[in-house]
């Protein structure tokens, strides 16, 4: 057998491993084959859910466990050498590796991706690991101070997490650039990617460095800096403390304090304890807040410890006129958005069902003299979405809302964790009281089913712990204003209800709502999340805001002052208590026109009727856009993309060895034959048949009518007593479950083949396991034979 012969696999095994390992790369230590750097993109259409291909690297060479050098793509010898080079090239740029190389078992092709160098190597000239680090050492120009940083590994114990690959990137890339010199390091990462694990490898490595002595991690909630001691942070044990009651104690090396606890009055701010050189490093968790307003109170701290290494960690940095992350911190030294964890598998996917009301749609205008309920004559003025809850309150709209959630949890689950975002603490409450008339059933069973838990509501925000709790049943909805809107990690929640508004300035609160539902936890059946929008928040997904690369307008002049904007979310404000909480209003923050004091802060009317007008589902498409058309034309759509005619399709599946090669094909462009036959509600026919009645308006057979078919037929005959016998419980198999079933040699180890004997006996009736495999091809070609 020639070289030319021989599969990708083998010259893999015979020519390009053997290569590498002579080279004296460690196979067990640091040759990663197969290396799979993605979880697979989970797949939403209807409720069904999959995961999509991992991405791989033939080879990915590690020359420490945190610091990986070059990547390999190989190809059968049919290619060129370099007929895998663009493909490396694309693997290393996702897992910042900066050498390339590609082979088809005649020699290599190596591009350096600092230089850009690209030159041809034997089998006999692969670099050592040495020679490697070093020319990576010299392409990077690394001093030996940086050096000590760059090999200093990630805290690791048996059975500790390893992280991902985009998570290995922003740590590298953070203590690289600390190690260089650089003072203020930006990382942007989205909600649910794990930033609070890279704070503490960052924090580590450079600790253990000896680089940084003195740290101080800087968060604004008091439930985020216990998790983060108990959690993440653990490992550095008796040298750690948590800053309370204003009290500094110098004896420790790593510091966590809230924003609040080391502010104060001028002169009384607790972080003056310490002099201004005390810390080495200060991270900064949810750095969008208050660290990137100039005359902010937490900047203050900044300020003062100005001298010290600043890293902002956020999954949403502002970029407005009046504030700016990246004009304090410089642009972000590494980003991981929601769309590239949605796309690699490590978020959940969503679904926003968007849900018009009629008065929301055509507006509300009082008749001439109309009263509320508590007598005080309306404004005569068109109201609009924006009035609603804030200026005027309509029962019946927050009444049909409450029967909308309702509606939707009983189709699906009465007992998934949902959040309600409400406009005030007072619509909060309104919401659910109506909540409860719409679930007394589940609510007189459990008085928990139901809790409003907001600022102000201390037996509400005694039970956020319980909500966020995997483990725990109750509370099952949860209705709020701000108190949720971030920090609160709801791994388990599914469904989010949008009726509050965002304003101009809004985006930053709107991805950290969505950021809500994205922690992905399949162990207990969490793949993906509902948004369910009644105030057309959705529109903000289509601004490149939502996903984009944000850009610097911050506008100030020499020594312009900063003028505070007048702000209606708490992000931007400064509104925190002294305890970690928010402040939250109780609706009373926007009086426009009420300045009477007889008048009231808003209207309540009860005689008016509110009706759904228009729903619709959108999804994520494959490109990550969503997506409005309905499930069926979508699937058809996508199948004529890969097959524009039946012939072609025919063709394809005839020649197929494995039918579920095809079906795998289509769910990796987004086509979940399940979902479509549930919709359907098909579910006698098997992915053939769907496939030509959807996309070609074929008549379809049923599973059991094709299986009839063959029998009637006579085609197994031909075969012995015994293989007849395991042909015909193949076709019954396949009349019951379809044909992914059969294709498998497993299916042998069935209980229903056992009265046939072993599956080696079984496969010698046939003449052999090659002529049993030819066998099934067979009766998979005459059960689609008409």
């Amino acid at each position: 057998m020639t070289k030319k012969n021989l599969s990708e696999e083998d010259i893999k095994a015979r020519y390009i491993t053997p290569a590498i390992t002579n080279a004296g790369w460690d196979i067990k230590k640091q040759i990663r084959l197969e290396y799979a750097f993605t979880a697979g993109r989970i797949i939403l259409r209807g409720n069904v859910t999959t995961r999509g291909k991992r991405k791989r690297a033939d080879y990915v060479l590690f020359y420490k466990n945190n610091f990986p050098l070059a990547v390999i793509e190989a190809k059968d010898n049919n290619h060129s050498v370099g007929a895998g080079l663009q493909q490396a090239i694309a693997y290393a740029k996702a897992l910042d590796i900066y050498y390339v190389y590609a082979s088809n078992g005649d020699g290599f092709i190596e591009q350096n991706l600092i230089t850009g160098e690209v030159s041809e190597l034997s089998l006999e000239e692969f670099p050592s690991p040495e020679d490697l680090y070093r020319r990576y050492l010299k392409d990077k120009n690394v001093t030996d101070a940086e050096e000590k940083v760059l090999l200093e590994p990630y805290y690791y114990v048996p059975n500790y997490k390893i992280p991902r690959y985009y998570q290995r990137i922003a740590i590298n890339r953070t203590v690289d650039a600390v190690a260089k010199g650089q003072d203020r390091v930006l990382l942007v990462c989205a909600t649910g990617t794990g930033k609070t694990f890279m704070a503490f490898q960052i924090i580590y490595r450079l600790w253990k460095a000896g680089l940084k002595k003195k740290i101080l991690f800087l968060a604004d909630r008091n439930v985020l800096v216990d998790q983060t001691i108990s959690g993440d942070f653990k490992p550095f044990g008796g040298k750690m403390t948590k800053v309370e009651n204003r009290t500094l104690d110098s004896s420790y090396e790593i510091y966590l304090a809230l924003y609040q606890q080391l502010s104060g009055d001028d002169g009384e701010e607790a972080y003056l304890q310490f002099q201004p050189n005390f810390f080495d490093l200060i991270v900064i968790d949810e750095c969008h807040r208050g660290s990137a307003k100039e005359d902010s109170a937490w900047r203050k701290i900044l300020d003062y410890f100005s001298s010290a290494t600043h890293v902002g960690c956020t999954a949403t940095p502002i970029e407005t006129k009046e504030t700016s992350s990246q004009a304090y911190f410089g642009e972000p030294i590494y980003e991981y958005s929601l769309k590239q964890g949605i796309d690699d598998g490590y978020l959940a996917p969503y679904k926003v069902i968007r849900i018009g009301l009629d008065k929301d749609l055509e507006g509300y205008r009082p008749e001439i003299g109309k009263v509320d309920k508590n007598g005080y004559e309306i404004e005569d003025r068109e109201y609009n979405v924006k009035d609603f809850d804030r200026t005027l309150v309509i029962d019946d709209r927050t009444r049909v809302i409450a029967a909308k959630i309702t509606e939707f949890l009983k189709k699906t689950d009465r007992f998934s964790k949902t959040i309600v975002f409400c406009v005030d603490i007072e619509h909060a409450e309104r919401m659910r009281q109506a909540l409860i008339n719409a679930n007394k059933d589940l609510y007189a069973a459990n008085n928990k089913y139901i809790m409003r838990i907001t600022g102000d509501n201390d037996e509400g925000k005694a039970q956020l712990e319980y909500f966020i709790d995997e483990e725990s049943t109750y509370p099952v909805i949860a209705v709020t204003s701000k108190l949720m809107t971030t920090g609160v990690d709801a791994k388990m929640c599914k469904l989010i209800v949008l009726d509050n508004n965002f304003g101009d300035n809004g985006m930053t609160e709107f991805k950290q709502i969505i950021g809500r539902g994205t922690r992905l936890l399949e162990e207990y059946g969490k793949t993906y999340f509902t948004i369910m929008d009644f105030r057309n928040a959705s529109r903000l997904f289509a601004d490149p805001a939502f996903d984009g690369k944000p850009e610097v307008v911050l506008e100030i002049n020499g020594d312009e002052p900063v003028i505070e904007p007048i702000e209606e979310f708490f992000y931007e404000t400064d509104s925190y208590n002294n305890a970690g909480g928010v402040i939250e209003t109780e609706g009373d923050y926007n009086t426009d026109g009420f300045d009477d004091k007889d008048k009231p802060k808003k209207y309540y009317i009860g005689d008016v009727v509110v009706k759904v007008l228009s729903e619709r589902v959108q999804y994520l498409d494959k490109d990550g856009k969503l997506i409005t058309e309905s499930l069926i034309d979508y699937t058809k759509k996508n199948i004529l993309q890969q097959y524009a005619r039946l012939d072609d399709f025919l063709r394809r599946w005839t020649e197929a060895q494995k039918k579920q090669a095809i079906i795998d094909e289509l769910k990796d462009e987004g086509v979940l034959l399940d979902a479509v036959r549930e919709e359907l509600g098909k579910t006698e026919l098997d992915d053939f048949d769907l496939i030509c009645h959807l996309a070609y308006d074929k008549p379809p057979l049923t599973k059991a009518e094709r299986a009839n078919n063959v029998k009637k037929r006579h085609y197994l005959y031909k075969y012995s007593e015994l293989a007849q016998q395991v042909l015909e419980t193949l076709l019954d198999k396949y009349a019951d479950e379809g044909i992914k079933e059969i294709e498998e040699t497993k299916v042998l180890q069935l209980k229903e083949f056992s009265k046939f004997g072993s599956p080696m006996k079984i496969v010698k009736a046939f003449g052999g396991k090659d002529a049993y495999q030819k066998a099934v091809q067979e009766l998979e070609n005459e059960i689609y034979y008409a």
